[in-house]
């Protein structure tokens, strides 16, 4: 259930209805939007707030609809923005967020970064920990990654992106990291979403690899309901029969989920496809299709690199997609940096 307050409701109205609430042995959630304040009380039924709709300065009580809450745009109707160092996201700025798939070396990243930034990147993405399909396959440096990635955001100003991979794991990569990430297998890992919720710090949830977008933003409301407001969803591709791809790009997925959640909306081409021939044409078609960014993977030596190598574009070619997305960010209404 969601309470609309009036637009003319004084602070003293607010507090009477949110200490009524609490009376009754509720958790009220104010949410402060641009014209009125909508209080969430997700655990409560229609016949628990008898009474105060009656309240000064209450306009009305509705339910939310969805299976999903705070997430909703019923209640919350306008954008979220996510601030990241000195970086929105959700605004009228469309992000890149750009890096190698994996931190190999201070060299590597640094170069990285350092071009990432010349090209008008706003994020520096990067893998410390790396959950690989082989327990074979290069599992990442660890804290000495995060240690770079620091390093790198000294240098450049960039803030960072990295994944988090397990519960026991979120105090240190918060204490490096500007955004934490949730990668497509951990989607439903609870126990990593319940410990991300108590966080005060952006997350981004990526969409698992056979999941809907119904279970993406009831993952989303985990975060939310555990009082993390600051939370962006991933389009990242889904596994389908197609074997032309590595996933399945689903960009309107951007469109369902701008259209049931107030959510940023980042989409990850490099990972959907898998193939760097594909890379641009999809982060072209991301900026069209109305999402707030992409997130994709640029490599100083593609053909050398420990992971994921083959969707990584080069440095030149990463310079080519930024001044093609310009023009298409610009028709659609968005900024970028550089531009």
């Amino acid at each position: 259930m969601i309470i609309v307050m009036k637009e003319s409701a004084t602070l003293a109205e607010l507090g009477k209805v949110i200490s009524t609430l609490e009376e009754r042995g509720f958790s009220p959630r104010p949410n402060h939007g641009g014209k009125s304040t909508v209080i969430g009380i997700m655990e409560a039924k229609p016949g628990d707030l008898t009474g105060l709709d009656e309240l000064p300065g209450v306009e009305q009580i509705s339910p939310v609809n969805s299976s999903f809450k705070m997430v909703s745009r019923d209640y919350k109707s306008e954008a979220t923005t996510i601030k990241a160092g000195g970086v929105v996201i959700g605004g009228g700025e469309f992000v890149v967020m750009a890096g190698p798939c994996g931190v190999e070396s201070e060299e590597q990243l640094l170069s990285t970064a350092r071009m990432v930034a010349q090209n008008g990147g706003r994020v520096l993405r990067g893998g410390a920990y790396k959950p690989r399909t082989s327990p074979y396959s290069f599992q990442g440096l660890r804290e000495e990654g995060l240690k770079i990635l620091a390093q790198a955001r000294e240098e450049t100003g960039l803030p960072i992106i990295t994944e988090v991979i397990s519960p026991e794991l979120v105090p240190l990569v918060a204490r490096y990291s500007d955004i934490l990430q949730v990668g497509a297998r951990n989607m439903q890992n609870y126990a990593l979403l319940e410990a991300l919720g108590q966080l005060r710090k952006p997350v981004l949830l990526k969409r698992g690899l056979m999941s809907t977008i119904e279970e993406m933003l009831l993952a989303a409301e985990y975060l939310m309901s555990g009082g993390n407001t600051q939370v962006m969803l991933c389009e990242r591709g889904i596994r389908t029969f197609e074997k032309a791809t590595r996933n399945t790009l689903d960009l309107s997925a951007v469109s369902v989920i701008k259209r049931a959640s107030h959510l940023p909306v980042i989409v990850d081409p490099s990972h959907a496809v898998g193939h760097v021939d594909y890379v641009a044409d999809m982060c072209r078609a991301s900026v069209a299709s109305g999402a707030d960014g992409i997130i994709i993977e640029t490599h100083p030596r593609p053909e050398e690199a420990l992971s994921d190598g083959q969707q990584s574009l080069t440095f030149d070619a990463f310079a080519e997609l930024m001044v093609s997305l310009r023009p298409i960010a610009a028709a659609m209404g968005r900024t970028m940096a550089g531009g």
